[in-house]
């Protein structure tokens, strides 16, 4: 399904709150609409580094007016077609099984973790030497954020 944006269960294991760089492909992408922040909910397969390959994660891209630079730069990296960007377009079929390198982190608030995606590049650039698949560590206190 094609969506204009303006200006299934995977049998892999899911892993949340990781931290680290990751080469992925792409398994779902679904947008979904808010009133305030609409956002692209993309879960991805771990391909390396070996010691967490075959495992997922999920985060979210907004689609918010000052926010798509960051979905643009997560298309433009992962090779996404060219002529559906130009027209704005996001087509939910043609993000499946595209590849690239994700940058993650996770964020403890108010008891609860959110993984957060915080750089992309191609996968072409991927470096084994600088990944790591770290997981958060339990949160040790109420230092708020």
């Amino acid at each position: 399904m094609r969506r204009h944006i303006p200006g299934l269960c995977s049998q892999q294991q899911e892993v949340s709150n990781l931290e680290g760089r990751f080469l992925v492909r792409v398994e779902r992408a679904t947008y979904r609409w808010h009133p305030q922040k609409p956002f692209l909910a993309v879960q991805f397969a771990i391909l390396e580094p070996a010691s967490v390959n075959g495992r997922s994660f999920s985060g979210r891209i907004y689609c918010t007016e000052r926010a798509l630079w960051k979905l643009n730069w997560f298309l433009h990296d992962f090779g996404y077609d060219q002529d559906l960007l130009r027209r704005d377009q996001i087509d939910e079929k043609a993000l499946l099984h595209l590849r690239g390198v994700v940058r993650t982190t996770c964020t403890k608030w108010n008891g609860h973790s959110y993984q957060n995606l915080d750089a992309f590049s191609p996968a072409a650039e991927w470096e084994v030497s600088d990944a790591s698949g770290n997981q958060c560590e339990p949160e040790s206190g109420s230092d708020g954020l």
